[in-house]
């Protein structure tokens, strides 16, 4: 057994040299802090150290869920990642196939118009909001008032946000999504389209007889990564985007910001370890479930 793994360490030995970066990092930077997940069930002081500080087992715990806002920022949690899992999916592959239509001479043009948001920062993309958004001076209060409307308190008015997130969401993400789509898309033999025009097949049989087909492997995988997200919201979106306000929590409010908010005032780490801990359990179950199901649909589709 030991001479065969050898061998093959020596045949691929160039392959292992090149992948030591990377797996240095991935040891250093993910691997070894997990030590530190022991704070979630001490109560850490900072003279003490991590092995030092008392046990108390799961009241850290207790810190999240015997608030009275847990049910509403996991609900909030949830349900917008599902929007965001479900409605980028559908556009970015939209955008991929439109994207595969169109002459190669703008397709760099239209490449840089769709990723270049996805390099802004949140910050950045806040500001921007509220060019649009402002009370007195936002573009579509201007544009209200040409008409002889009112101006609306965007950030006083929490019905308005659940749709402002997930468009805000949209915009800066799903270029990103599209390119991979694009490149998955331009790994596809050109004989299957070929061969279709032949049978007398138009675009439309194609992109739903070829092109979906041949892509679904990629769509799973990134479906079952995305799952696997669900309970950790994007803290940059759900805080700069609202402004904090405290009169859309209702709607604004997640996991991510409603930890921090409450950990800024008490500055416990171990219940910020705890929370943190609870995010990823949940989120590792939801990737084995989400592959699971899809391996008794279709094995060949399964992450592993």
């Amino acid at each position: 057994m030991l001479k065969n793994e050898w061998r093959h360490f020596k045949r691929n030995r160039d392959l292992f040299v090149m992948s030591l970066p990377a797996i240095v990092y991935k040891l250093f930077l993910n691997y070894l802090p997990m030590i530190g997940l022991i704070i979630a069930f001490k109560q850490y002081r900072y003279d003490l150290g991590v092995f030092g500080s008392e046990w108390v087992g799961l009241k850290n715990f207790e810190f999240f869920f015997s608030s009275d806002t847990a049910f509403i920022v996991t609900r909030n949690t949830i349900l917008y990642n599902l929007a965001f899992i479900v409605l980028t999916m559908v556009i970015a592959l939209t955008f991929a196939i439109l994207l595969n239509e169109i002459s190669r001479k703008w397709i760099k043009v239209h490449q840089t118009v769709l990723f270049l948001p996805y390099f802004l920062s949140w910050v950045v993309v806040g500001y921007v909001v509220l060019a649009f958004l402002d009370h007195k001076n936002g573009f579509l209060n201007v544009i209200l008032g040409m008409f002889g409307e009112e101006a609306i308190k965007w950030y006083e008015q929490a019905k308005y946000w659940p749709v402002i997130i997930i468009i805000t969401q949209l915009w800066k993400s799903v270029g990103f999504s599209t390119l991979i789509y694009y490149a998955g898309l331009l790994s596809i033999d050109s004989s299957y389209y070929e061969a279709a025009k032949i049978d007398g097949a138009n675009r439309w049989d194609m992109i739903r007889k070829i092109t979906i087909p041949l892509l679904t492997p990629l769509i799973v995988i990134l479906f079952i990564v995305d799952i696997g997200k669900i309970f950790r919201a994007d803290f940059g979106l759900f805080y700069f985007i609202p402004n904090d306000s405290s009169f859309l929590y209702s709607t604004t409010d997640v996991i991510d910001t409603y930890v921090y908010r409450s950990l800024r005032v008490v500055g416990d780490i171990g219940m910020s370890t705890a929370i943190g801990l609870y995010q990823s359990v949940v989120g590792f179950i939801m990737v084995l479930l989400a592959n699971w199901i899809v391996k008794k649909i279709n094995s060949d589709n399964a992450l592993w």
